[in-house]
């Protein structure tokens, strides 16, 4: 009787397959990594376009942009869009006579993320700095976009310590005003389109942050003081921003070396020291904009500084070859 053997696999040849699945894997990976990448980036783009057509729509019921800040801890330009991005509700539930975000009447709101704001390359995160109040602690939310102060500081000052600030001529005029600082000369204004002679095409609107993690508090843009980013530091530089409270910033300095856990840069530094924030983003090789004329603009990070800072005044005089950025 002819009795038939089945041949089975050997050892080598196992080993073969499994190399050959874990190659196709290796190379597959990455394929799928950036097409999620792709996808979280056009959704981005997606967001900050809704933010520029709010922003008009905005002036086109009340006359101008929203302010950048509204007051010190207090309604900024995320507050006062909300109706315009489809969030009537949360609206509807900030009181805006007594905007501070911290306080009981308004956290409904600021306890809430609001996705239009929040970029899917980024992870959301409640912060849980004492800073931010005790009942606020791991509460408050904080988002990925931030409007443009101009190539100046954060309180938008021509002069500091009595001494012109760097940056572009005219930096502190710019789109969005902080008109609670006394120091700035925007206290208590709006910027209207018709004054941005530069052009809404060759002016920024707002820009991409990424959020910190832990007790730092950049990217609570409820709060007046992480509502704006100037153009100090160009797209994703790896200099700190310079902050006035270590209750804000994540970062330490220990032996000369600036440790900050997986958090962008930053120092603290005195109260009249200039104070700013950079455009960063978790996109690779650069950051994302909103221009004024509601068109999302992909700005590299290798961009001309005097570019950049051109490009966030609004009444600087600037020209701008079309090949800039």
């Amino acid at each position: 009787m002819h009795v038939s053997s089945r041949r089975g696999f050997t050892l080598i040849e196992l080993l073969v397959v499994i190399a050959i699945i874990a190659v196709l894997i290796a190379l597959l990976l990455p394929a799928v990594q950036a097409a999620r990448e792709a996808a979280r980036r056009a959704q981005c783009v997606n967001n900050m376009k809704q933010i520029g057509i709010a922003f008009h729509n905005y002036h086109d019921t009340v006359g101008s942009l929203p302010t950048g800040t509204s007051g010190c801890c207090n309604g900024t330009w995320q507050a006062f869009i909300l109706p315009y991005i489809e969030q009537g509700a949360l609206a509807n539930a900030y009181n805006f006579s007594r905007p501070r975000y911290s306080d009981p009447w308004n956290t409904t709101v600021t306890h809430s993320f609001v996705n239009t704001l929040l970029c899917p390359s980024d992870t959301p995160n409640r912060p849980t700095s004492t800073s931010l109040g005790a009942v606020n602690v791991g509460q408050i939310t904080a988002h990925n976009y931030f409007v443009n102060f101009g190539s100046t500081d954060l309180d938008q000052q021509s002069l500091i310590n009595g001494v012109p600030f760097m940056g572009a001529p005219f930096g502190w005029i710019a789109p969005y005003s902080n008109a609670n600082h006394a120091l700035s000369p925007n206290m208590g204004k709006t910027i209207s389109l018709a004054s941005i002679t530069d052009g809404t095409s060759n002016t920024i609107f707002a820009s991409e942050m990424v959020v910190s993690k832990g007790l730092d508090v950049r990217g609570v843009t409820w709060w007046a003081d992480a509502t704006g980013f100037t153009t100090q530091l160009a797209p994703n530089s790896t200099l700190p921003d310079q902050i006035y409270s270590a209750a804000a910033c994540g970062c330490t300095t220990v032996n000369g070396v600036l440790s900050c856990n997986g958090n962008s840069p930053c120092v603290v530094v005195a109260l009249l020291a200039p104070l700013y924030q950079g455009a960063r983003s978790k996109h690779s090789g650069g950051v994302n904009v909103v221009m004024g004329d509601g068109s999302v603009k992909f700005i590299k990070n290798s961009i001309s500084l005097g570019t950049w800072r051109a490009l966030s005044t609004s009444q600087g005089g600037e020209v701008i070859s079309s090949d800039a950025y």
